[in-house]
């Protein structure tokens, strides 16, 4: 299980923590709540970099100038833009950001902006900003491995930028299962 799946600032001690008091305050609110307005309980994507930590797979498929990540989780789909584009100057704000991506020898950088301020960063309530900017470096170390290290830049939640670095794992041979999170659903009505 991913460390920071739980706890985006598991490698800070709680008295270095970066958010500011703002951020803080929504965090309690979000806890005394049972993180209840979870997007994901409520069918919304899950954003970056949760929808990289959560125990579901995630699939890439590159074509020329255009990468897709596809999120069995949440049946999220990511745009990732590899033809040399920059950001949109006033890009729609979504829960997955809009990505650029450049190649940096084996290492695939994703920056990533155009948050809107409806995601959280992990499942007990870290909040984030509409000002969210995040940069990626995703390697492949080997057949069935790939690095991956999100730097958080989000100067209306944190006193500063951090990274967290984790793995994932390649699943040969698998298919993505779907996810239809509003059929049925028969949960929320016993959240509080």
């Amino acid at each position: 299980r991913n460390r920071y799946l739980f706890n985006i600032l598991a490698d800070f001690k709680p008295e270095d923590s970066p958010m500011l008091p703002a951020a803080q305050e929504i965090y309690r609110q979000r806890r005394l709540n049972d993180s209840a307005d979870l997007p994901s309980s409520r069918c919304l994507p899950s954003g970056i970099p949760l929808s990289m930590t959560l125990p579901y797979p995630f699939k890439f498929v590159q074509t020329p100038g255009l990468m897709v990540v596809l999120h069995e989780g949440d049946s999220a789909i990511r745009q990732i833009h590899t033809d040399g584009r920059k950001h949109t100057p006033d890009p729609q704000p979504t829960f997955m950001g809009y990505s650029v991506g450049t190649w940096d020898g084996d290492t695939l950088v994703v920056d990533t902006v155009g948050f809107n301020d409806n995601g959280w960063l992990d499942n007990r309530g870290s909040p984030r900003s509409d000002a969210l900017h995040t940069v990626e470096l995703i390697t492949r170390t080997d057949f069935g491995h790939l690095r991956i290290e999100v730097t958080l830049d989000d100067p209306k939640m944190y006193k500063k930028p951090f990274t967290v670095k984790f793995g994932a794992n390649l699943l040969a041979d698998s298919d993505l299962q779907e996810s239809v999170c509003a059929e049925n659903e028969r949960d929320r009505q016993h959240f509080r």
